[in-house]
């Protein structure tokens, strides 16, 4: 098998507790891929907290489809959704879903051009699939996040 072959083959996955990057053959996306360095499960079927420190990390070397809700302190709709991602993660396990508190992590939320709150956005292998914003019950989410796959 060439280096390309194993490349098609396997996704980077980045850990959501040591934040290092796992290489994880496809088929066994399914079967909850444990990290190579911490053991920790690297899809948890709940939304990550990122960080100025994991923010980037996450969003640009995970190769599978990452859900980032970008939301502050002060956003009543951001409350409003949270508990909707946070069943919506529940819902599509094969898919990291994370958030990002832009009023705590302005440094790492600035390259995304958030200009309003909640937004959600879509990334694969760091670059931007696709954008939604406003307050979305679980099954929309669900739905968007189906319709990117």
């Amino acid at each position: 098998m060439t280096g390309s072959q194993s490349t098609q083959q396997s996704l980077h996955l980045v850990c959501p507790n040591c934040a290092a990057t796992n290489r994880i053959p496809t088929e066994r996306l399914n079967q909850v891929p444990k990290c190579g360095k911490c053991q920790n499960s690297l899809l948890t079927a709940a939304p990550v907290v990122l960080t100025d420190k994991t923010a980037h990390i996450t969003i640009q070397k995970n190769e599978v489809l990452t859900i980032v809700d970008f939301w502050a302190s002060w956003c009543q709709p951001c409350h409003m959704m949270a508990p909707e991602f946070e069943q919506a993660a529940k819902q599509l396990p094969q898919v990291v879903f994370a958030k990002l508190q832009t009023d705590q992590f302005e440094r790492a939320a600035a390259p995304y051009n958030i200009r309003s709150l909640p937004t959600m956005v879509a990334f694969r292998g760091g670059m931007e699939v696709a954008r939604q914003s406003g307050a979305l019950p679980s099954h929309h989410i669900v739905q968007w996040v189906q319709s990117l796959r």
